[in-house]
């Protein structure tokens, strides 16, 4: 009989990463031969793909159902277990621990950072080791570490010490880095409780290794434009990197969001050359990757893995970051990227890593031969196959 497994997560359309890592996942566990299930948090939004597109599996709504309809759904559906990817609701999440056996993925901080983005914007934006505790309510306002709300500090971290609680009865959690599963070994999780379980991207890597190129100039940064993602630090270590190179470097940017016309100012203050392309399908971003010389990752945040820089790997484009989070997982200096140091991040760092990379046209060839092959280590196989022992 096929094992019935329930998912569980926030969003059924598309909206981010862990969309769209379901989104990829779900048709390869069917193949492996589990029965699935779908249960989320949020309705619907208008426009985004959804995550069972083309599955003929149930999928039930705890907005349109309510806890107790949902519990009883699931119940007459009889789970094997549970995997659960993150939710808002609590009760929801308790209430299923508490009647099915349940893995849970951890891809973000969940229960260990009051922001919930574990960095601190005073000085300088840098990563935080901390764990959760009275400390960081201290800590909270004059680190800038949020809002400027204490009292919505003080409710965020009561209910992220909830959060922490619940993810100390899963028998087993998993995480996609190994600075995930240090973050989870330092909140008092056992080491066998704490599985890394490599990620991958939504499209494989090509199957023959980058051919050589002339150096086109072109630097893409890919992603959400948020103060966390770095994009105003790219733009002045652009500068730098191109003054040091004695060579015109241009931005091209592939995304949206809060800090865009920032960067532009920044960008038109210090004569930086900077193409805004907005959010793209992946054809297209696919498309800019095998045209750019490196992809840039400043985020100043730990990124919890960081996917965009394996994805960049698979096509032979090399990345360029602080070395954060996740990100040293994928990004080795000297192999397939190189990396500034991340605490704290700065321009200057930046930019020599910048300066590093492009350079020598050679170490730039090396550089994309081992980004490709990085990039062939981190695949779909490899992440079911290590999932499927633990969900049968």
């Amino acid at each position: 009989m096929s094992p019935r497994i329930l998912l569980v997560t926030r969003h059924r359309a598309v909206v981010g990463g862990v969309e769209s890592h379901l989104r990829t996942l779900l048709p390869l566990l069917q193949a492996r031969g589990f029965s699935l299930a779908l249960l989320y948090e949020k309705d619907v939004l208008p426009g985004p793909a959804l995550i069972d597109e083309g599955l003929d599996i149930p999928v039930w709504s705890l907005a349109a159902l309510g806890l107790p309809g949902v519990l009883e759904a699931v119940a007459s559906w009889r789970p094997d277990r549970v995997y659960q990817h993150g939710v808002e609701e609590l009760a929801l999440e308790e209430a299923l621990l508490a009647r099915w056996p349940s893995l849970l993925f951890l891809h973000a901080y969940y229960g260990t950072c009051i922001s919930g983005a574990k960095r601190h914007a005073f000085p300088v934006p840098s990563p935080c080791q901390r764990t959760l505790g009275p400390g960081c309510l201290v800590r909270y306002l004059p680190l800038r570490c949020g809002g400027r709300n204490p009292l919505t500090a003080l409710r965020e971290y009561r209910h992220h010490q909830h959060r922490l609680a619940l993810v100390r009865r899963y028998d087993t959690v998993l995480v996609g880095s190994r600075a995930m599963r240090e973050e989870y070994l330092r909140h008092g999780l056992g080491e066998s409780r704490v599985r890394c379980v490599p990620l991958f991207g939504d499209s494989a890597a090509d199957p023959e290794p980058p051919t050589p190129r002339t150096l086109s100039g072109l630097v893409l940064m890919v992603g959400r434009l948020t103060d966390l993602k770095g994009g105003v630090e790219l733009v002045r270590a652009m500068r730098e990197a191109r003054t040091a190179l004695g060579r015109a470097l241009e931005l091209v940017v592939a995304g949206d969001g809060p800090q865009r016309e920032r960067m532009r100012a920044e960008a038109e203050a210090r004569g930086v050359p900077v193409r805004f392309v907005g959010w793209v399908e992946r054809a297209e971003r696919e498309w800019w990757m095998r045209r750019a010389d490196v992809l840039a990752v400043p985020s100043v945040w730990p990124e919890p893995f960081g996917m965009v820089g394996v994805e960049a790997g698979g096509v032979g484009l090399p990345s360029v970051a602080f070395s954060v989070g996740g990100i040293p997982d994928w990004c080795e200096p000297g192999v397939s990227g190189e990396l500034a140091s991340g605490q704290p991040p700065t321009v200057s760092g930046l930019a020599a890593a910048l300066v590093r990379a492009l350079a020598d046209p050679e170490h730039h060839a090396r550089l994309r031969e081992g980004a490709w092959r990085m990039a062939r280590r981190f695949t779909a196989r490899a992440h079911v196959d290590a999932l499927e022992a633990l969900l049968r």
